[in-house]
């Protein structure tokens, strides 16, 4: 079992640090990417990421990232996380309409609840289609902090009722995963997602 994961650093990601400590934490072997030729030396991947859509993916073209990362998580376990799930899909409609990975046949759009945005704190997870990723945690809360979310219906492996707005917190397709909470900030739970990942 290979359990080298390339964490992807990409400008704008803000949480690389508490992301490598927990996936260590969780017993895998942390690479930080920052440059494309880098990618073939990790077996797994996660993208992290705190910000704008549109800057996200200005960010991975800026440092040659974008079309090589589109490549390699074809073939790679991917892991997108908050942001990282975000780019994952066609189109986002933050600051304008940028085209994402395309990874995930889905659009990025603002929460519309009557609520407070963003949507902030320990929330829990429906889990609707089990993954390996998701295993053990169907009925565990995690740290979610976000204004907008993925609208997929082809791919979804969870929601998370917020204000009484139900909204997509994980997909799964093939070998690409992504949450919308942090697990880096989801305590035992987080960890044990991360666990779940290395064991892919």
């Amino acid at each position: 079992m290979s359990n080298i994961i390339g964490v992807i650093n990409y400008g704008i990601a803000g949480n690389i640090h508490s992301i490598k400590k927990a996936i260590e934490k969780a017993g895998g072997i942390v690479k930080v990417i920052s440059k494309k030729e880098k990618l073939a030396t990790v077996d797994k991947i996660v993208i992290p990421g705190v910000g704008s859509f549109r800057d996200a993916i200005k960010e991975l073209d800026n440092d040659d990232l974008l079309v090589v990362l589109k490549e390699v998580i074809k073939d790679k376990p991917t892991l997108g996380i908050c942001l990282g799930m975000q780019i994952l899909s066609s189109l986002g409609f933050e600051y304008g309409e940028t085209k994402g990975l395309c990874v995930i046949n889905a659009e990025v759009k603002p929460i519309l609840v009557d609520a407070k945005v963003p949507h902030m704190g320990f929330n829990n997870i429906e889990v609707l289609k089990s993954n390996k990723v998701l295993n053990g945690l169907e009925n565990e809360e995690f740290y979610f902090m976000h204004s907008y979310e993925v609208v997929n219906y082809t791919d979804i492996s969870s929601l998370t009722d917020y204000a009484g707005h139900k909204f997509v917190s994980s997909i799964h397709k093939e070998n690409i995963y992504g949450v919308q909470f942090h697990p880096e900030k989801s305590r035992e739970a987080g960890i044990q997602l991360f666990k779940n990942f290395i064991e892919l």
